[in-house]
Order: structure tokens, then C-alpha cells, then sequence
């Protein structure tokens, strides 16, 4: 369920498909699909009559159809805690560029709507459009537009973004990765993805074509960091690259050192030995410059993130061990 209305009422929406939803029990699917409740507590929300299929109350056994559309008008959804800190560190009358916590989630989804940047944003500034997207756990710069013209407009310019990633292991040499993203057969977690390189890549196997440059910045004591400029914006890109060549993020519960670290997160089963493991309580990743092309002026805007400092103490933890 990726949509909402207004801002203060909450209603998600969801198109079922032939290869999502259709042929299942209403239970059945909402159970398997959006697991932030278990069976007994999507229950209790059906019996509410806060489920509705195409506008009319559903049934828990009830069969859903292809094409059919699934709403769930929440009361006060419980939010996990977040870390609400964002701020504005460009703006003119067409664009914005926020900094935001390496804690906060960008767009509503599964039990976050207030706790994400969007809503803040939203209640802060009116109607605006998300450019560019953020991991809950990424930190740094994304671009919002204030208008639709402005987003349209910026979609046809360049847009160059520069990450700065903190991994595991000696990354010395510059790496062109180019290839593609598939989703990862050999996890346990249906949404991991892994990056193919070119070179391996057949028809076949399709897949997201994704390109990336990674370069060294510095290594101590078998952690690099590395600077990350992509060229494709897909999912997971820098962190499922990075992961497949061999060097993990630092506080990656899902492309780090062990994914199992992620089930037991979902399941709030993460234990002090998981912790040291990770070296970092949030994944190591921070979008640390913005470069575009105004699309309404034609100057170059640039702007720049300094790292935070979690991301700073744990590299200095780093350097205190050589």
C-alpha cells in the first residue's frame, strides 16, 4: 500500500494484481503482505470496517479479483520512534534541498505517515515533490520541488548526487559498476537485491540496468570509505552494489555483514553480539552533495553535506584501532 489523500486522514490504497493479491482471502493476503500486524491484529482492523474493496466494507474471506482496488482507512496507527530532525539548507521559490537524520523515514509507508520527512514537510510547506528518495537510514541531501512545473522540469536535467559509504574490508582501486540489479535468490528476505556486473549479465536474466562509480576515499584497520556517484537511481543501488562486490556497509542490517540482523530487527530479537557486529547503529551511508542544473535560471546549484556526527565517531573509532 503506497497511497495516501489528505495529510491528516490517512487512507492507503492498493491496486490488486494477477501476480499480487488475486485468488487470495482478503486475511490471507493482508497477512503475508504487510506484516507490520499479524493475523489476529488485521483481523480485529477488517472487523472495524476499516478495509474497504472498491468503497464497500470488506468481508476477512473475502476472495480479492485483479484489478480490484484495497483501502485501509486507519484510526491512530501506532508509529515507531523516529528521529525527526531535518532542516532546509538551500531554497528559492522553485526547489528545496533538505538535510535529514540518518533515523527518518522520506515517504509514508507499512506504520509510518507522521514519522516520515514527507509529512513534515508537507505540514511545513504545503503541496511539494519529492526529486529524489532516501533510505530511512541514509542521512544527508535530497531535492524536493515546490510545484509540478518545477519537477517536470528538473526531470530533464542533470542531476548529480555524490554518497559518501563507510564498508568493510580494503576498497583501494576505483570501480566502474555497471550491470544490473536482480532480486537476491540466495536471501531469506524477499525484498534484498544483488547487482550483476555487465560482463555476467545475459538477456535472460533482466533486471534493472544500474551504473555506479566507486571510489576510495580512505582505509583503516579493514574499513574503507568510499565515495559513491550514481548514475541511475534504483532501489537499493548503492548499498546491493557495494554488498555484492564484496565489501558490506557498516550498520547494514540487510546488505551488511549478516542479514539475518534484519529478521531479528523486524522481529525486535537484536542482541548485544548483532550490535558489535555491525560497528554502527544505522547503516553507514550519507548523501553528501547535490548538483543540478536550475532548469528556470540555468545557473549550477550545489550544495553540500558535512558528514553527521554518528558517522564521524564511528570512522574515528576506526582510526583508533590502527
Amino acid at each position: 500500500m503506497t497511497e495516501w489523500d489528505t495529510l491528516e486522514k490517512r487512507v492507503i490504497s492498493t491496486r490488486i494484481s494477477r501476480h499480487r493479491g488475486a485468488g487470495m482471502t482478503l486475511l490471507d493476503y493482508l497477512t503475508v503482505r504487510f506484516t507490520y500486524r499479524d493475523r489476529d491484529g488485521w483481523q480485529e482492523r477488517i472487523s472495524a470496517g476499516e478495509l474497504r474493496i472498491n468503497g464497500v466494507t470488506a468481508m476477512p474471506e473475502q476472495v480479492l479479483a485483479e484489478g480490484e482496488v484495497l483501502s485501509y482507512h486507519p484510526g491512530d496507527l501506532p508509529e515507531p520512534p523516529v528521529d525527526l530532525t531535518w532542516q532546509v539548507v538551500y531554497e528559492d521559490e522553485h526547489f528545496r534541498i533538505i538535510e535529514k537524520s540518518g533515523d527518518l523515514p522520506v515517504h509514508p509507508a507499512g506504520p509510518f505517515y507522521r514519522h516520515t520527512l514527507w509529512f513534515e514537510l508537507r505540514r511545513a510547506f504545503g503541496n511539494i515533490h519529492l526529486v529524489n528518495r532516501l533510505d530511512r537510514e541514509t542521512s544527508g541531501l535530497l531535492l524536493v520541488a515546490g510545484h509540478a512545473e518545477a519537477a517536470r522540469k528538473l526531470a530533464r536535467t542533470i542531476f548529480r548526487k555524490e554518497y559518501l559509504a563507510m564498508v568493510f574490508g580494503g576498497f583501494t582501486d576505483a570501480v566502474e559498476a555497471e550491470g544490473v540489479l536482480l532480486p537476491d535468490s540466495t536471501s531469506v528476505v524477499r525484498k534484498k537485491r544483488r547487482f550483476v556486473s555487465v560482463g555476467a549479465v545475459s538477456r535472460e536474466m533482466g533486471g534493472e540496468w544500474a551504473s555506479t562509480r566507486l571510489e576510495p576515499v580512505a582505509v583503516r584497520a579493514g574499513v574503507s570509505l568510499v565515495r559513491a556517484l550514481p548514475r541511475t537511481g534504483r532501489l537499493h543501488q548503492i548499498r546491493a552494489t557495494l554488498y555484492s562486490l564484496g565489501f558490506p556497509l557498516l550498520g547494514d542490517k540487510l546488505y551488511g555483514p549478516d542479514e539475518r540482523i534484519y529478521l531479528k530487527i523486524r522481529d525486535n530479537r537484536i542482541d548485544a553480539v548483532d550490535r558489535a557486529l555491525l560497528r554502527m547503529p544505522r547503516q553507514a551511508l550519507h548523501s553528501a552533495a547535490l548538483t543540478f542544473r536550475h532548469p528556470f535560471t540555468g545557473r549550477e546549484v550545489h550544495v553540500e553535506s558535512p558528514l553527521p556526527e554518528d558517522f564521524r565517531s564511528a570512522w574515528e573509532q576506526v582510526e583508533n584501532q590502527e
